[in-house]
């Protein structure tokens, strides 16, 4: 929870690092002595074809082309994983990757505006600190895409009102990493952090929002004149707040002379409906995205670490509470104080996880000692692949330009449904049955001029085949044991090469391997 007392020193303070010591071998350095307090042993270094798969999906958003793979697999270059980083850090695909990755992370599917993914990719292009681009959010300015994470919530449908709570609600879980949902009538029950005040206090902040009109739908403020008065339904006690973020100080509600409530006084026939002189918007929008509010910092660096690691350091990543510590609480805070120390650069923080021995590591078991838990980071978690990766590796693996509404077929299969979190991908039946049956599917594995199955269809050379099979659609070699069970298939008589290849190439697209991130 947000403190004030104590919080900018404690986030400011030097960085209790051994000399010349880089971040990401601190995090090494964290993550392997709780190992070895926990009598865990760290999984091995992933090989060259699991990191290249991983990195690409994380920061490309697909599996890379198999002309890459194979350059790629075959570099003798000690430095040949830095460099990829380096090299898809500062590639567009970047920009376009993370762009969609925070649309699913702030929106979750609740719908798509061409301004708004317009503001994210600029966002990401210019690399834009996490406090600048959450303030322009909250701060909901019609001018530009931004103002969409606001405008789409204070949609109504039908007779239905505009749910401020879940406006509130979601403002606590993305950006403060607390889901005050059950907090809005009581104290929560069972999260004694959690109190209906934070509730409220943060709801005081949207209560008076509403939604204008235009190609960018305007974020409307009324004046707020008074405190919002509230009661627990347990003691009916009637309570005043004014808007204060969770722990924090309650803002004062300045009091103008009746009619002089607006700098900008509404205008009817201009369809103006004017700017209050005390702007909620923007007291949340400056008090809340800084480097003072302590719950602020620790949701943003635990969710860019979910982003690349599978996992938050607290889980799940909307419920931080004293009851519900940090897997790494020395990680955590380590990352905490280097995010605020680098002015809040996400491609910098990005490049330290990933330069990690903990991001680079096997999702292979180890051999020996405890089963480690999932939050210890001793071994990769495998996560499975967002309905947009997937569909992007598919088209790479298989190089054909899909049908126009392939895209949309595969979002409506694999993603999951509005206001869902997506910390996880859930597997279900009408997925499985998509991959098996579906058009969208098998009109990319028809052999195409230069696709993979024309090129399989004309190679005669049986080990050849699977080579190329598996580094289309893998990003590996195949085993021994693998390219003697191609061999056999291809033996069966009464079919063609071609149709062969087709059959291959979908079991592997189809399969587990292909369908997580290791």
């Amino acid at each position: 929870m947000y403190r004030a007392v104590g919080l900018i020193a404690l986030l400011l303070s030097p960085v209790a690092l051994p000399a010349a010591e880089s971040v990401q071998e601190s995090i090494d350095r964290i993550i392997g002595a709780q190992a070895k307090a926990d009598g865990i042993q760290l999984a091995a270094k992933a090989d060259d074809a699991e990191f290249l798969r991983r990195v690409w999906l994380d920061l490309a958003g697909t599996i890379p082309p198999v002309d890459v793979t194979k350059k790629f697999l075959a570099d003798p270059s000690p430095d040949k994983r830095t460099t990829l980083i380096d090299e898809l850090l500062a590639a567009p695909t970047y920009a376009t990757t993370m762009a969609n990755r925070f649309h699913i992370l702030l929106m979750e599917r609740l719908g798509d505006q061409t301004a708004w993914t317009q503001f994210l990719q600029s966002s990401f292009v210019a690399n834009k600190p996490w406090n600048s681009l959450v303030k322009e959010l909250l701060r909901a300015d019609s001018k530009t895409g931004a103002a969409f994470f606001l405008s789409k919530r204070l949609e109504n449908y039908g007779q239905q009102a505009v749910e401020y709570s879940a406006l509130t609600r979601d403002v606590g879980r993305l950006f403060l990493g607390v889901n005050l949902q059950c907090a809005e009538c009581h104290d929560h029950l069972t999260v004694k952090d959690y109190k209906q005040q934070h509730f409220q206090g943060l709801h005081a902040f949207f209560r008076n929002l509403a939604l204008g009109t235009g190609t960018i739908p305007a974020v409307i403020e009324r004046p707020t004149t008074e405190k919002v008065k509230f009661a627990s339904v347990f003691t009916m006690e009637e309570t005043l707040t004014g808007p204060a973020l969770p722990g924090g100080k309650m803002i004062d509600i300045p009091t103008f002379p009746k009619g002089q409530e607006f700098e900008v006084p509404p205008d009817r026939k201009a369809n103006n409906p004017g700017v209050p002189k005390f702007s909620t918007l923007a007291a949340v929008s400056d008090e809340l995205p800084t480097a003072k509010n302590r719950a602020f910092v620790r949701n943003g660096v635990n969710r860019l670490w979910f982003l690349l690691m599978g996992r938050g350091l607290v889980h799940p990543l909307d419920m931080h509470h004293s009851g519900n510590p940090a897997s790494n609480p020395e990680l955590l805070d380590l990352l905490e104080r280097e995010f605020v120390a680098h002015q809040f650069n996400v491609k910098w923080l990005f490049r330290e996880i990933l330069l990690s021995d903990s991001y680079q590591r096997s999702s292979l078991l180890p051999t020996e000692g405890k089963v480690p838990l999932p939050g210890t980071c001793a071994v990769a978690l495998e996560k499975r692949l967002s309905a947009e990766q997937l569909f992007a590796a598919i088209t790479t693996a298989t190089n054909t330009k899909p049908a126009d509404t392939a895209k949309a077929k595969f979002l409506k299969a694999f993603a999951n449904q509005p206001r869902e979190p997506e910390d996880d991908v859930e597997v279900s039946l009408k997925a499985a049955l998509f991959l098996s049956h579906d058009a969208a599917v098998h009109d990319m594995l028809q052999p195409k001029p230069g696709n993979l199955i024309e090129r399989l269809g004309k190679t005669s050379n049986n080990a050849a085949l699977a080579e190329e099979l598996y580094a289309a659609v893998l990003t590996r070699k195949p085993s021994t044991d693998e390219v003697a069970t191609i061999t056999k298939f291809l033996a069966k008589p009464n079919q063609t090469r071609e149709a062969a290849a087709r059959k291959l190439a979908w079991a592997l697209i189809a399969s587990h391997e292909f369908g997580v991130n290791h």
